[in-house]
């Protein structure tokens, strides 16, 4: 994007053009006004508060490329959010939940690794050119990009981008197809959720542990909820920034070490400080949920969490060029359709062990979005089924490098010489 001609540059107005546009979205889909019931029945809040901070960005209002305010919200909000979020958590109810979640996360990382190479295969029989190409500028070479998003997360992505040395070119258009194809199957995730019900019909699934897990959350919020007072939210926003302190501070220390002392753990993301970030706020979270910390839900621990969501969400959706759908056209074809390989997978695979809708929401989304997306549409069910998906996210993005090096590795030997 030209920066000459973006409208708006200064990131404290564009922080405050995005909390006016979240509070716009929440005020109205709260609304008693009958076509705002009608249309948010229509069309999910969350998925607003990724479109519309996209359209800034689309019509060269804010420039999302340049402002740091993604980074601050990924940096900062999304690990002490995780933090208030599994404040909480009773993990021997997210075991109860059984082997189903993590049968659906694998069969997603499964989905995307076979989907690259047979997308490739698929469009070559009738378009060999589009997924052709030699040395960086491969086809191929940039899908190794994707896979690494699509299993694991943006550190992931970075390892495949160096592993495998796609043209910057190449790969400026391939962030563009991760991003766009992504964001496009989680608006479909999102409307699902309105419909879980009949989706979980359509699956003959048992989602009574999932609504157990909700209904003792709520219950357990409910018992200690109180009207907060100036030091309960003092207290809460220490924790949460405290614990993100000591997160940035164990990541500092740890990614450096193994980096230099065991540099083959890069594959599995061991040497990247966003990864040890979310899994040390995360570890943090769930010890605070064993001592009296857990508490602090009755004062609205969760509800504060779940501002910064929306808040990264908002800035998530910045980052999008509509426009981009226009460009190389081509390559948004081949990303669709590894995109619904995957999901057919994930529909037979549901199928086949009865899952519910939730899991095979969170299966896919710990993979594809990872720890940044995750742990959004899980609160999107509930805000009490958050940790589950920042659970699986962790293991995405242990998995991501090595099952995207073994996705590259298969389709290189797909593509049309």
């Amino acid at each position: 994007m030209d920066t000459s001609n973006v409208l708006i540059t200064n990131d404290a107005v564009v922080l405050g053009l995005l909390l006016g546009i979240l509070a716009l979205v929440f005020r109205t889909s709260h609304s008693t006004h009958p076509k705002l019931v009608k249309f948010y029945s229509i069309v999910p809040m969350l998925l607003l508060c990724y479109f519309i901070p996209s359209l800034l960005n689309t019509f060269n209002i804010v420039d999302g490329e340049h402002s740091q305010l993604y980074y601050v919200a990924s940096r900062y909000l999304l690990p002490a959010c995780l933090i208030l979020l599994t404040l909480s958590v009773d993990l021997k109810e997210i075991a109860h939940l059984g082997f189903k979640p993590v049968v659906m996360f694998l069969t997603g990382t499964v989905g995307v690794i076979i989907g690259g190479p047979l997308a490739i295969l698929i469009v070559s029989a009738f378009n060999p050119d589009l997924v052709g190409g030699a040395g960086p500028e491969a086809v191929w070479r940039g899908m190794t990009t994707v896979a690494g998003s699509w299993i694991g997360g943006g550190a992931n992505q970075a390892a495949m981008y160096e592993i495998f040395s796609p043209s910057n070119t190449l790969f400026g258009i391939m962030i563009t197809v991760d991003i766009i194809v992504a964001e496009i199957w989680m608006a479909f995730l999102l409307i699902g959720i309105q419909r879980k019900e009949q989706l979980d019909r359509f699956f003959k699934a048992d989602s009574s542990s999932v609504q157990r897990l909700q209904e003792k959350m709520e219950a357990y919020g409910k018992s200690i909820e109180r009207n907060p007072s100036t030091t309960d939210l003092m207290v809460m926003a220490g924790i949460a920034f405290g614990a993100t302190a000591i997160a940035h501070a164990g990541a500092d220390l740890i990614a450096p070490y193994l980096e230099v002392h065991a540099p083959g753990l890069a594959k599995f993301s061991l040497t990247s400080k966003f990864f040890w970030l979310i899994v040390i706020a995360t570890t943090i979270g769930v010890v605070l949920s064993f001592t009296r910390v857990r508490s602090y839900e009755g004062a609205g621990a969760s509800k504060i969490g779940a501002i910064f969501i929306f808040l990264l969400v908002a800035t998530i959706g910045m980052k999008m060029d509509i426009r981009t759908l226009a460009d190389h056209p081509g390559l948004f074809l081949v990303g669709g359709i590894w995109m619904l390989i995957h999901v057919v997978l994930l529909v037979v695979v549901g199928l086949m062990i009865r899952a519910p809708y939730f899991f095979l929401a969170i299966g896919s989304k710990a993979n594809i979005g990872g720890a940044a997306s995750a742990p959004v549409l899980a609160a999107a069910f509930h805000p009490a089924l958050a940790p589950v998906g920042v659970l699986l996210a962790v293991f995405g993005y242990v998995l991501g490098t090595y099952g995207a090096w073994l996705c590259g590795l298969i389709m290189q030997a797909a593509a049309p010489v």
